[in-house]
């Protein structure tokens, strides 16, 4: 459980470069081919992923999306098409493709607790990020699974989590397996060497 809102437990979820889209003249075909993404086409594609998000995030929970949402510019094709058909409440960060969000008011970062954990989510993977030296956790998109985390960090795109947000669970469970920050300074004020 991570955070109760009366009594229903709210879960997070945080997963990036979707890059959805529809096909035809709009289309990013390229992502498929870039990433050697296992779809036919960009229709089959926003429908795997919309259905593996739907089956792990429910309407109470909230998911952070670390960038690379859509290439789409059209708000109200992208509320319509794919926001109004994922489960729960989404936080959007801007990622190097994200042109349908404003510039003036749009997030590039998300910081804060989770289960007495502090997070740092960023579309880019960083060498250093707010409360590293305290062994924060840094997740990021944009490499498609091809960047190796350092330290407490991982890429929570969709490529490198077989098309899946990750729970904040399952995220607990990777950064038990994740050296500690190359600044983490220790108990006492020892940094390691």
């Amino acid at each position: 459980m991570l955070r109760k809102k009366g009594k229903a437990n709210i879960m997070y979820f945080i997963t990036g470069d979707e890059h959805y889209y529809h096909g035809g003249k709009s289309g990013h075909d390229g992502i498929i081919k870039y990433c050697n993404r296992p779809f036919n086409d960009v229709e089959e594609m926003n429908e795997v992923q919309i259905e593996n998000s739907n089956s792990v995030v429910k309407e109470g929970d909230i998911v952070i999306h670390a960038g690379d949402f859509t290439l789409l510019k059209d708000r109200k094709k992208i509320q319509k098409d794919l926001i109004d058909r994922l489960n729960g409440t989404h936080i959007f960060l801007k990622g190097s493709h994200d042109y349908w969000m404003p510039k003036h008011r749009s997030l590039q970062r998300w910081e804060g607790m989770i289960d007495g954990h502090y997070i740092v989510v960023d579309h880019y993977n960083m060498r250093t990020w707010a409360r590293s030296h305290y062994n924060s956790w840094q997740l990021y998109a944009h490499s498609h699974g091809r960047l190796d985390p350092v330290g407490k960090q991982w890429d929570v795109g969709v490529d490198n989590n077989n098309f899946f947000p990750l729970s904040f669970e399952q995220i607990k469970e990777i950064m038990k397996g994740r050296p500690d920050n190359w600044n983490f300074i220790r108990p006492g004020g020892k940094r390691d060497a």
